[in-house]
């Protein structure tokens, strides 16, 4: 820019130096042609005077200051020239920059769906062989459930089979008079009859009391018999002695030993509830008679030894 104003103000000093130049030369020609004619016409071919050497100059200034303005101008143009390459060159490096960043962003994100899927698909194959492990086991364990509720089956409707067939040809006892029952082992049952005393009376001649199978009990030389009169709503379901031995048993625990070792056996297929009803009545009857024991549809020493309880 400097030297753009330098050649500029230079350019017009030199304009105006030539156009205050030009009116004193026409007047001096002017009175030269007055005064001396033809003399004057010879003039130009003469030497030059200072003035037309001081216009040369002028003009000379004027045609350096175009060219130097030609110069910067050419080299103006020369350096945008560059500008503008180096600039496009600089946008196509971006350009190329930026489609780098796109291939390798795309790259990433295949990798990033790819890892994403193979995750999906792993949870998705984790899940199915869950699945299948718990199908698998589920199956595993129900053969073996399913063999042994068929076994269970079996052995029920086997124990119901032997439990009508042999109710059939055995009778529950409620007596035990005669000649069967005249060993030592069924003196309990044979001298046995209801003695109806109050709760005073029992509580004065008994000291083991209890309460069970709907009723009261008394224990006496390692029986248990019902203790009536001692309560007027007492319910008993069986009217007779149940041989425990001298143990702390009580007539209810007694029943349901009996009733689980008569079920392994195959001879009582009802509930194990100490109840003891016609049902557990009939069964120990069938084992009596399968056992050549006497048969008397209770709890007495010799069937309690045969079973295994004591």
């Amino acid at each position: 820019m400097k030297r753009i104003t330098y050649s500029i103000f230079v350019g017009s000093l030199a304009l105006a130096l030539t156009a205050l130049a030009a009116p004193n030369d026409n007047s001096d020609r002017g009175k030269g042609k007055a005064r001396k004619g033809k003399a004057v016409a010879a003039a130009p071919a003469s030497r030059p005077t200072g003035k037309s050497h001081g216009t040369m100059s002028a003009n000379r200034s004027i045609a350096g200051a175009r060219l130097n303005h030609r110069d910067y101008v050419g080299s103006s143009t020369r350096s945008n020239a560059v500008v503008n390459r180096e600039r496009a060159i600089a946008r196509s490096e971006v350009t190329t920059r930026n489609r780098v960043r796109a291939r390798e962003n795309v790259a990433v994100t295949r990798d990033r769906n790819f890892r994403a899927n193979n995750e999906v698909r792993s949870r998705a194959n984790v899940a199915v062989n869950r699945e299948r492990n718990v199908r698998a086991n589920e199956e595993f364990r129900g053969r073996p459930n399913v063999a042994v509720n068929r076994e269970r089956d079996f052995r029920t409707n086997r124990i119901r089979s032997a439990e009508i067939n042999r109710t059939r040809n055995v009778t529950v006892v409620n007596n035990w008079r005669g000649e069967r029952f005249g060993g030592s082992h069924y003196a309990a049952f044979r001298n046995y009859h209801r003695s109806w005393h109050d709760r005073d009376w029992w509580h004065h001649h008994h000291s083991h009391i209890t309460f069970v199978l709907g009723g009261w009990w008394y224990q006496d030389a390692g029986y248990w018999y019902p203790a009536w009169g001692y309560d007027r709503y007492s319910y008993y379901p069986y009217d007779g002695p149940i041989y425990t031995g001298y143990t702390t048993l009580t007539p209810d625990q007694v029943v349901v030993n009996v009733q689980a070792q008569l079920q392994r056996e195959g001879y009582y297929p009802g509930p194990i509830d100490g109840d003891f009803g016609p049902m557990t009545r009939r069964a120990i009857a069938a084992f009596q008679a399968d056992h050549g024991l006497v048969i008397t549809s209770t709890i007495d020493e010799p069937t309690l030894s045969e079973l295994g309880v004591t």
